[in-house]
């Protein structure tokens, strides 16, 4: 059995710097020496059932034989190649399929390798299709409160800049507009008046603005927050009569983590630019896609730069490509819609009993997406303790407690993970 030693992770603590975390007094960290399925194997063997799906992105699991074959073909024939002059079969056929998934008017595709460069990317797009048509006085974007793009410097600057994690920059992030965030619920009956300060906003600066940028439906990382589609339909409506272009960050929502296929779709509506990355390979790589119309694609291109300025190293990394393919196609020929509602009626059921705590604010989930949220902060190095002991894998932050399984978690496992929650949670509460 393959172990990580004390030595190692002693190491690890001194020099790696993980996500979100200090080098003074660095929280703990897990040993992970293999995956399987929906577990995660530990450093001196025990398993963990993994509920992120390792940042929303394993939908199908670990070590998947298909995605396993198509990663070992491809690096015998090559595993990356630069996409500036030359193009490759695992890039045209990445391109037909997201093209084919995503609404009609969505045709032109630049593959990126991170979900974050795919939002600087959509935002550099809109801002330079103004440029082209001879509007470089609309530069500016607006957003919602409450919302996360990514960490990069473009999309830093459409988070929130309270709530967002990024306060710390706002003196040298560009300056945009923020609307309040939308209140009304998934279900819950629509009031117009919830879109109040985003109408305002749109009305009062349309002219320097060149899109509105937003989590369609799920707020994610700034939240974990699900609000109405008559919110997203109304905005697509501003934009259409303000002279705005709409984009979708479908990063962390799109491939079927909200019930449909992109969350956009639980509005009718079609984005101008949509982002999509994290479920894209299975996890299997970092990839991304930024996907928007002839129309904005063509008046980029007759612009004065006559291109488009931007071109990542690993732009269309064939390796990346190639897993896509298969990863899309395996989620093309499954069951997808009716395995995502049962997966969120397990969910709904498993996390329900949560709401009698107290300290529980409320508990909400929508199709591969379960939430509790409390009332106060948790002690997050304290509470993951908790669940890793309890046989899970759970990374909470704030106030947050929530789980993004692997769409091919069965119901037995669903119920020891969502079991496994409620009993930790009990615990924590009570102590």
């Amino acid at each position: 059995m393959t172990t990580i030693s004390a030595e190692q992770i002693r190491y690890d603590r001194d020099h790696i710097w993980h996500p979100y975390s200090s080098m003074i007094n660095p929280p703990p960290v897990y040993p992970i020496v293999s995956a399987q399925g929906v577990y995660l194997k530990m450093s001196g063997g025990q398993e963990l059932i993994d509920g992120m799906a390792s940042w929303w992105s394993t939908i199908h699991g670990y070590n998947h034989p298909a995605l396993n074959a198509t990663a070992h073909a491809q690096i015998d024939k090559m595993s990356h190649v630069m996409f500036g002059g030359i193009t490759h079969e695992p890039a045209i056929e990445l391109a037909r399929k997201l093209v084919d998934l995503t609404p009609a008017t969505l045709d032109k595709v630049f593959i990126a390798d991170s979900g974050s460069v795919a939002v600087e990317v959509a935002i550099k797009m809109a801002i330079q299709y103004w440029h082209a048509l001879d509007k470089p006085e609309k530069h500016k974007l607006v957003t919602i409160r409450n919302g996360y793009h990514g960490d990069t410097f473009g999309a830093m600057s459409v988070c929130d800049p309270i709530n967002g994690m990024h306060e710390i920059f706002t003196a040298v992030l560009p300056k945009h507009h923020f609307a309040d965030r939308p209140e009304i619920g998934f279900h819950q009956a629509w009031e117009s008046s919830d879109i109040a300060s985003l109408k305002s906003i749109i009305e009062q600066h349309h002219q320097e603005l060149a899109a509105l940028i937003l989590e369609p439906i799920v707020q994610g990382a700034g939240g974990m927050r699900f609000y109405s589609p008559h919110y997203l339909k109304a905005a697509r409506a501003l934009c259409d009569e303000y002279d705005l272009l709409l984009i979708a960050d479908e990063i962390a929502t799109g491939f079927a983590r909200t019930g449909e296929m992109f969350a956009c779709q639980h509005a009718g509506i079609t984005p101008d630019i949509i982002c999509l990355g994290k479920a894209i390979t299975g996890g299997y790589m970092s990839l991304a896609a930024t996907l928007t119309s002839t129309k904005i694609a063509e008046s980029i291109s007759a612009g004065g730069a006559g291109c488009f300025m931007h071109g990542p190293t690993f732009m269309g990394n064939p390796l990346a490509c190639a897993i896509a393919n298969t990863s899309l196609q395996l989620l093309n020929d499954s069951q997808w819609k009716p395995n995502m509602q049962r997966i969120e009626t397990a969910l709904k059921s498993g996390l329900e009993p949560a709401a009698a705590f107290n300290g529980v604010a409320e508990v909400r989930c929508l199709g591969g997406i379960g939430v509790i949220e409390l009332e106060q902060a948790v002690d997050s190095a304290r509470i993951q303790k908790m669940f890793v002991k309890a046989g899970i894998w759970v990374r909470p932050f704030g106030k947050l407690v929530y789980i993004m399984p692997p769409y091919i978690m069965d119901n037995e496992t669903l119920d020891r993970l969502t079991s496994g929650i409620i009993e930790v949670l009990h615990r924590y509460l009570k102590s």
